[in-house]
């Protein structure tokens, strides 16, 4: 069953970095416990490139067009994955958005989606940790 998508605005903490992404959150969010997502309490979500648009200001992003934090507030918005060789991957290309960065998004919206809970710590990327409780 295709669900609606809703067009969220994003930014970095000083508003250098800009976007747009079409997200359908029923399909689902992820939270990590590597140790990266879980000193960044980071909670993400992955969409095509074609549902990611109006970037501005990536010329402030560590990465570039590519993503990465901003260079003058440390914020990630979001980031250009190579998932050719993800078991999932629809394609060669995701884009992992930082749900946190979303402007417009509403709390209640965001409680609402469905999280996956990846065991990163352990290198077990597909299935989830044992406690969860923390992220």
């Amino acid at each position: 069953m295709a669900h609606e998508t809703t067009r969220y605005h994003g930014t970095c903490h000083c508003k250098k970095v800009s976007f747009t992404v079409d997200l359908d959150l029923s399909a689902g969010t992820t939270k990590c416990n590597c140790t990266w997502c879980w000193k960044t309490r980071r909670w993400g979500t992955l969409v095509r490139p074609d549902a990611f648009g109006g970037a501005q200001g990536t010329e402030h992003l560590s990465l570039g067009e590519r993503g990465g934090f901003c260079t003058a507030c440390s914020v990630q918005t979001f980031a250009v994955l190579d998932t050719s060789g993800w078991e999932w991957s629809e394609g060669d290309e995701m884009v992992a958005i930082n749900l946190a960065s979303l402007d417009d998004l509403p709390v209640a919206d965001l409680i609402a989606a469905p999280v996956t809970y990846l065991d990163g710590l352990h290198d077990n990327w597909w299935g989830p940790p044992a406690e969860t409780r923390h992220l």
